[in-house]
């Protein structure tokens, strides 16, 4: 390892451990979550099915414009099985004007391998879900978080841009090292048996205060503890 290379890791690894900061962010993040957090339909149940709908609606779509489709859909195909007894143009069809129509088209094959190999029951293992074409990484652990209570971490666009303020990372997301560090930092996050409170908060708080453009930074609870905030860098536009 080079002195560039060690110069790195340390970086990363005293952002990790630093316990104290992380615990007070985590205190004081689901406290901003009990009064400000979204009431969101697919946060009122633990169905894994329901959770891998919404997330896979909510892939690059407005909330607003998924929560109508969200109710519509599973009053059409309430359960796994239903929906792989549907025929797939209905399917697509149901899906419109959502956009992105391979989605439906995923799902649709996801409910068929399901109902037909796994007994209806979607897997609760990473390496199991993501093996789906249609679930990255991201879906995977949301419905872990969200259906199986495990606490896995989860970065969408809104995690990933408070992630990298708050802890100062630098470099481009989408670079594969600094991809994993983001994940890495989520996971180092999540406050045990936590996950699936403390990861709806995360996207809640992205997306309302530690927004892309204009960020809340004078309401915002973590400004002094924001390595962003700190060094006045400009914010990232993810």
């Amino acid at each position: 390892m080079d002195e560039r290379d060690e110069q790195t890791e340390c970086a990363s690894t005293s952002r990790i451990l630093s316990s104290k900061r992380i615990h007070i962010f985590q205190r004081k993040l689901l406290q901003w979550y009990a009064q400000h957090g979204r009431d969101l339909p697919w946060r009122h149940t633990s169905d894994p099915y329901h959770i891998l709908v919404s997330e896979m609606m909510l892939h690059q779509t407005q909330v607003a414009r998924v929560i109508k489709k969200y109710h519509e859909w599973l009053a059409f195909y309430p359960t796994l099985e239903a929906l792989a007894a549907a025929p797939l143009e209905e399917v697509k069809q149901l899906w419109r004007p959502l956009g992105y129509n391979f989605r439906p088209e995923r799902l649709h094959q996801i409910a068929k391998f399901v109902v037909k190999e796994l007994d209806g029951k979607l897997p609760s293992r990473l390496d199991e879900l993501i093996s789906f074409r249609g679930i990255g990484r991201y879906t995977a652990d949301a419905i872990l978080s969200f259906a199986f209570h495990k606490d896995a971490p989860i970065v969408d666009t809104n995690v990933c841009r408070l992630i990298t303020r708050f802890f100062g990372v630098r470099g481009d997301p989408v670079r594969t090292a600094v991809k994993g560090e983001i994940w890495q930092l989520a996971e180092a996050m999540v406050p045990t048996g936590k996950a699936y409170i403390f990861n709806q908060a995360l996207i809640d708080f992205g997306a309302l205060v530690c927004t892309s453009r204009v960020p809340a930074c004078s309401s915002c609870f973590a400004n002094e503890m924001c390595m962003w905030k700190r060094t006045r860098k400009e914010p990232m536009l993810v």
